[in-house]
């Protein structure tokens, strides 16, 4: 039966009550013809930086955000209007946040350019409460909440560290440094990314300056110290990229079945399952492992290293769009991890089903680049953020200008153009923010031209999500909100 006799048939279903709403949409958003539908619906707008973070709340109703001008937005996204927005308290750029669980969406979590892991309260009468956990030396990138815990996260660290936190007590403890017991030089690696295998809750990801994503098991805790935690139980890596420590890792995501993506920066995203595991295919990352592997035939009585790159299975690939200048995360798509996506340098949206590795569709989300896909928990709508201020709201359905790019224009325009307008763009970025006077105003954001094709002009904002920021707060405690609608 044709594509659209399928779509038919489930919207007949649907109607006379053969087909739950929710199993609709799941049947839907599993389709090509979803992804190819996906058009810009709504653009929400009040930040006045970046939008470094998407999150949406368990039921889809809110999304939350977080941006370089150090606010926390809370959006009514379908009506495409902020019900709530504060100040975090953090004095550079906000780069990640969630929702805590079963908190009624009133506990929430961030962490920043500035080193600070927050917990913010929101309280009847829009009040917030926001408390410092944790102050670090160096930048803290992700957050990974525990599935179904209102009171358990991680967070890792630009210095290595990975920090378990407990909101029943304000507790903070560093759980260890990677690196130091597999990494051939004996430095750390600086941590980008952090992700809880829903499946198995027990596992968590890190991954980051260095070629590996490796896995840890939170049963093998011990607070006192005697513990051996900071030993992975499984590392991943591209065959060819083993033992290159080059460029590393940006992002992770999980699927319900406990694969693993890993977006690598100068490189591919690639998805790990167990089979892929080096320790699974009896390899031990180690100093001798990194240092002695030397190129050549591989002969099993004369190879210097147990192994041969040729012999490991190599993980699926996800090829086309461009790493390099930003932290950008990697994402599933589809009811059932049907899809993979990522943002790119381009200023696009890459798509790829997750069976085969085609590129299926490109999307023009971003005048710069787009570092932020998140997929709503149940419905059909899919958010993007990236450097322009803004963020995107993606559903199936025609707009007045569509944002389909062909992606034989997009490897074009990508590969063939200069390398060297990116950097100048990157010099001249404005980390600063100078103000808190730019937050938020009830009146529409007149200055901002919702042209995708227009270049930027001298009132756009141009911060990186990895940017310098202003001095620090002068104190942490409570902290201004205005709510901008109906409230939280």
């Amino acid at each position: 039966m044709p594509p659209e006799k399928n779509r038919m048939a489930g919207l007949w279903d649907r109607e006379v009550g053969r087909l739950p709403p929710k199993n609709f949409a799941s049947s839907i958003m599993a389709s090509q013809d979803f992804v190819h539908s996906l058009n810009i619906q709504k653009r929400l707008r009040k930040h006045r930086g970046c939008v470094n973070t998407l999150s949406f709340n368990a039921d889809g109703r809110l999304l939350l955000s977080g941006s370089d001008d150090r606010t926390i937005a809370l959006w009514k996204w379908e009506e495409a209007v902020p019900t709530f927005a504060f100040h975090t308290g953090h004095s550079n750029n906000v780069l990640h946040a969630q929702f805590m669980h079963l908190s009624d969406d009133r506990s929430i979590v961030s962490c920043a350019a500035d080193g600070e892991v927050r917990h913010s309260k929101i309280q009847e009468g829009g009040r917030v409460i926001t408390d410092e956990l944790v102050e670090l030396e160096f930048a803290v990138h992700k957050l990974a909440v525990e599935p179904g815990s209102p009171h358990t996260f991680y967070c890792c660290c630009e210095d290595s560290s990975v920090w378990l936190f407990d909101l029943r007590g304000k507790d903070a403890v560093e759980l260890f440094k990677c690196g130091a017991a597999d990494h051939f030089s004996g430095e750390n690696v600086e941590l980008f990314a952090i992700a809880i295998d829903p499946r198995k809750p027990c596992f968590f990801a890190v991954a980051g300056s260095d070629e590996y994503a490796r896995i840890y098991d939170t049963r093998k805790i011990c607070l006192d110290g005697s513990s051996r935690f900071g030993r992975p139980t499984e590392h991943f890596c591209p065959p060819h990229l083993i033992g290159e420590n080059k460029d590393g890792i940006t992002g992770l995501a999980f699927s319900q079945t406990s694969e693993l993506l890993a977006s690598y920066s100068y490189d591919n995203i690639y998805l790990f399952s167990t089979e892929h595991g080096l320790h699974f295919n009896n390899i031990e990352v180690g100093e001798r492992l990194l240092m002695d592997e030397t190129e050549g035939a591989c002969n099993i009585n004369t190879a210097p290293l147990p192994f041969c790159r040729d012999k490991l299975p190599v993980p699926q690939t996800f090829k086309g769009h461009r790493n390099i200048h930003t932290i950008k995360g990697v994402n599933f798509l589809g009811p059932n991890c049907d899809y993979v996506t990522s943002g790119s340098d381009c200023g696009h949206i890459f798509i790829w089903r997750k069976k085969d590795g085609e590129l299926i569709r490109v999307m023009k989300g971003d005048k710069r680049i787009v570092n932020c896909v998140e997929q709503h928990p149940s419905g059909t709508a899919v958010a993007s953020s990236g450097i322009e201020n803004d963020i995107k709201i993606w559903e199936p359905g025609e707009c007045e200008n569509p944002s389909i790019s062909h992606i034989e224009e997009v490897e074009i325009s990508m590969w063939e153009s200069s390398s060297s307008d990116y950097d100048a763009f990157f010099n001249d970025y404005d980390y600063m923010v100078d103000s808190d006077d730019i937050l938020y105003h009830d009146d529409d954001d007149t200055s901002e031209d919702s042209s995708d094709d227009d270049e930027y002009g001298d009132n756009s904002d141009k911060r990186s999500s990895d940017g310098d920021s202003s001095a620090k707060e002068d104190s942490d405690g409570d902290n201004s909100s205005k709510d901008m609608s109906d409230g939280c």
